[in-house]
């Protein structure tokens, strides 16, 4: 099963959605994140759950 690590990101009200979505893509290109969920608050604010895979390296036994 694999392991993931999340990160929170808050996107206040007055943000557009192209800015958002800009802010986002970069995440997922350079931090190799991706769009682990997406909460739309009554206020107008959204808070994204990010997550990314934890690859681990097994030692080798000789």
């Amino acid at each position: 099963m694999p392991e993931y690590e999340f990160r929170d990101v808050y996107v206040p009200r007055g943000v557009s959605r192209k800015a958002a979505t800009r802010l986002l893509t970069d995440h997922a290109e350079y931090g190799h994140w991706e769009l682990a969920r997406t909460r739309l608050y009554p206020d107008g604010s959204r808070r994204v759950r990010l997550r990314r895979r934890i690859i681990r390296q097994l030692h080798a036994t000789w």
